[in-house]
């Protein structure tokens, strides 16, 4: 008996408990970053696509419109530069981020280049936490600190199942053994 309390050599046999928690927690397992995938992919489809669908977003001088939005959070923002920088051209930055959230999204649901769409959606977060969010008070009612936390995980992980990532390793891994 080694010290892991598992016959055999101590690594070996922890690598084998770990290994094998039983069908339903070896499921869950491997099932568990499949949640956060569709809630982040779905959630940053739809924000992408209700900004550049909106009626107000693009409008300047409209109730909830991003210049409206960037005026009013520039004296509060951790980067106010960001917010200038924005405020350059505010019509291309807000395509930006639509089609970038819209990208991060399906790269999130599909699992293709899953790290780098997570990364993505990740930077995105961030930006807004440091501009828009940055003076809610308390910082957990912000949601945007919250969703780049969420795609932490996925950013370490990336997309190993059902996912496109996944089938292009297993096309490789299967030539691989051929040669």
């Amino acid at each position: 008996m080694s010290v892991t309390g598992i016959s055999g050599t101590g690594t070996a046999g922890a690598r084998d408990a770990e290994r094998s928690q039983g069908p339903w927690r070896d499921a869950a397992r491997r099932f568990s970053l499949l949640p956060l995938r569709i809630f982040l992919g779905v959630t940053f489809v739809y924000a992408g696509l209700d900004k550049i669908t909106s009626s107000t977003f693009f409008t300047d001088s409209a109730p909830g419109s991003l210049v409206g939005t960037l005026n009013g959070v520039r004296g509060s923002a951790a980067i106010p530069a960001m917010i200038d920088l924005a405020l350059k051209n505010p019509h291309a930055f807000g395509y930006a981020i639509a089609f970038g959230e819209i990208a991060v999204g399906i790269g999130t649901l599909l699992g293709l280049f899953a790290r780098i769409a997570a990364l993505g959606g990740a930077l995105i977060s961030l930006s807004l936490w440091l501009t828009v969010s940055w003076a809610t008070q308390p910082y957990y009612y912000g949601n945007d600190l919250i969703y780049l936390m969420a795609w932490l995980p996925l950013v370490l992980a990336g997309a190993p199942l059902l996912s496109v990532d996944a089938s292009i390793a297993r096309a490789r891994a299967r030539r691989r053994r051929r040669y």
